[in-house]
């Protein structure tokens, strides 16, 4: 039976970060926002409007598995992980994965914040100023402060900087990478000023985007690019 992750037509979002465990693992899934024939956006809709849900999400992404209906990308991540091979069966270890996944969350949304600072059901251009401010803050001091962290914890890894946890890949480390590209993506100064500063984090990246499942998956259709309609968002006046 093949995954369901059901999560807004278009855009790469926090669905991505699901998207590229399910990728490298070789999954079988069906991207139903974005597949018509799997009912599309109204099935995303559906899912989230259905009025006798036991356990109903908040919002996308959400992943069904049979009867198994999980939302939240660090709760999926942490469902996926054992089943597909992507994170260490030692309690300890899975617990730091997890926490790791729970960081990567805290900056996805601090990134979302520059541009939707105040109201994130308004337009970005109702909300420039702030927004100018708050990615002030975020370029100068919050982006070093998080990939900062992130080199000291592949710098401090006992098995080397090959990887977030242990010596083997995890989902943590596929979330790493893709938050690097989409702050690339929408920070591209910014990131290149702090790139001396995190050579572990970057050479990480780099190795997550040439394995051949990942890589096969970066090159094909599924792999929506970024835009102004995602979490990561470039808009040049915010990058300084």
């Amino acid at each position: 039976m093949a995954y369901r992750l059901y999560y807004w037509p278009g855009i790469q979002g926090r669905g991505e970060f699901v998207r590229l465990l399910l990728e490298e693992a070789g999954a079988a899934y069906v991207d139903v926002g974005n597949d018509e024939a799997a009912g599309g956006l109204e099935a995303v809709q559906a899912l989230l409007d259905a009025p006798d849900a036991v356990h109903p999400p908040f919002a996308p992404p959400v992943l069904v598995n049979g009867k198994v209906v999980v939302a939240q990308v660090a709760a999926i991540l942490q469902y996926l992980g054992p089943r597909l091979g992507l994170v260490a069966c030692d309690t300890n270890a899975a617990l730091w994965t997890h926490q790791l996944q729970l960081t990567i969350a805290d900056i996805v949304a601090e990134a979302h914040d520059t541009h939707h600072p105040l109201d994130a059901g308004d337009w970005y251009r109702n909300q420039k100023p702030e927004a100018l401010r708050r990615a002030r803050a975020f370029r100068e001091t919050r982006m070093p402060k998080f990939l900062g962290w992130f080199e000291q914890v592949l710098a401090c890894n006992p098995k080397g900087p090959e990887h977030l946890v242990g010596a083997r890949l995890s989902y943590a480390d596929l979330s790493l990478f893709q938050l690097v590209e989409g702050l690339r993506y929408a920070f591209p100064k910014a990131m290149d000023a702090l790139e001396r500063d995190i050579p572990h984090v970057l050479a990480l990246t780099r190795r997550v985007g040439a394995r051949p499942n990942v890589s096969a998956y970066l090159a094909s259709p599924r792999r929506l690019p970024f835009n102004e309609d995602g979490i990561f968002r470039h808009y040049p006046e915010l990058d300084g």
